[in-house]
């Protein structure tokens, strides 16, 4: 399916980078890199999102630079193995789909940009995250810091002017093709999600993993490419912790968690619903109370709204919901997070959990998550529901309002 995304929005999102810049430095940004998976094999390649955000060019290794008027690419220095391997667009296709006219070889694009480099004081990237982030238990990608290195080789007395914030801010607000491209996202994971429910009430899955293979299905003919991030399908307890769908048999009797979402060309949706097939009077009374405190938090959304100070309200308000169904007896932020240890909102874009500046107000066409949830593990159940929401002039819509809770 043909991509609604131009030359001419990448354009675009330079030009706004270098007003929002206003600096006289280069900026130089790097794509992210391949990182392996076994011997000689590498993992799927994901780009960095701002990278892609600026050129629209899904290679590893590239090097962008806007200087002053004149902005290029350089082209990663192949080995012979990959030279054989490894296909890539050419340059004239990355010149055609990023609007950048120049695309240079790596030996001639890192000379030119060493030339400016040694003439310069400052130069404007991204910083380079934690080599490893504990709170996750994961590894980064090192693309950003290889690249700070080298700059520092070209010159050890360069500063260096982080632009994170800058493209967080331009990020967090959709424009018009960003917000059709995540509604369609949407629209094939209601699809899935619809099929699978029904085949699930029908008694037609035994194993988790079946729910993932046939939302696949329903993605890929929705014209969705792939799940924008790996499917949490969880029956009974193991719904009462993030977890990925398995092969182990499904109890027909426990709940089942559904916490997925269709990437539609580089962008996201993120939607979560949990069913059971002969509810208990609890299990609704459970659900029903998530339901109401999502409703209570999309009331809350609207154009100036800080989300760190929402998120406070919130969890007052499930407090006093968590003590109605005697869970708590004291509202205090410790004993609320026992039964609701997560946020309720995350921005939704080119990434499930977009970039964005939670500390800001936020405007009109920003796009993010409302996801309550309540988990009790001494009675075995767990509900979440998510939906995705993009705020308006006077408020905000569920774009994922279709989808039965």
């Amino acid at each position: 399916m043909k991509s609604e995304f131009t030359a001419e929005f990448f354009r675009a999102n330079r030009e706004k980078l270098r007003n929002l810049f206003t600096g006289k430095a280069p900026i130089v940004i790097t794509a992210n890199s391949l990182l392996q998976s076994s011997t000689s094999m590498t993992y799927p390649f994901t780009q960095d999102g701002n990278f892609w955000y600026l050129t629209g060019i899904d290679e590893p290794n590239m090097t962008l630079v806007i200087d002053k008027n004149k902005e290029y690419l350089v082209l990663p220095e192949l080995s012979h193995y990959q030279e054989i391997f490894d296909g890539s667009m050419s340059a004239d296709e990355m010149s055609n789909k990023s609007g950048i006219e120049t695309v240079m070889p790596y030996k001639d694009g890192w000379k030119q940009l060493e030339l400016r480099l040694k003439k310069v004081k400052h130069v404007a990237t991204l910083s380079a995250p934690p080599k490893f982030v504990a709170t996750y238990g994961m590894y980064t990608n090192p693309a950003r810091a290889e690249l700070i290195g080298h700059l520092k080789q070209l010159n050890s007395h360069i500063e260096l002017l982080d632009l994170s914030t800058h493209l967080q801010r331009m990020r967090m607000v959709k424009q018009p093709v960003e917000i059709r491209t995540i509604s369609r996202a949407i629209g094939a994971t209601i699809a899935g999600m619809k099929y699978v429910e029904k085949k699930y009430r029908d008694g037609k899955y035994k194993h988790e993993f079946e729910v993932v293979l046939d939302l696949n299905k329903q993605y890929w003919r929705k014209g969705a490419s792939a799940h924008s991030f790996e499917p949490v399908v969880a029956g009974g307890e193991r719904g009462l912790t993030l977890h990925v769908a398995d092969k182990v048999q499904m109890d027909s009797n426990k709940q089942l968690l559904v916490d997925v979402g269709a990437e539609f060309d580089h962008y996201s949706a993120d939607i979560s619903r949990t069913w059971m097939l002969k509810p208990s009077k609890r299990f609704l009374e459970v659900k029903n109370t998530v339901s109401e405190v999502a409703d209570y938090a999309m009331s809350l959304l609207a154009p100036g709204v800080v989300l760190r100070d929402y998120e406070k309200q919130i969890e007052t308000y499930m407090g006093e919901k968590l003590r109605e169904l005697g869970l708590i007896k004291t509202i205090e932020p410790g004993i609320v997070r026992k039964y609701f240890p997560h946020a309720t909102s995350h921005y939704l874009g080119i990434d499930t959990h977009d970039v964005g500046d939670y500390s800001i107000p936020i405007e009109e066409n920003v796009v993010l998550t409302v996801e309550p949830g309540i988990y009790i593990p001494d009675e075995g159940i767990g509900v979440r529901i998510e939906d995705d929401i993009i705020i308006t002039r006077g408020g905000c819509k569920n774009l994922s309002s279709t989808l039965a809770r």
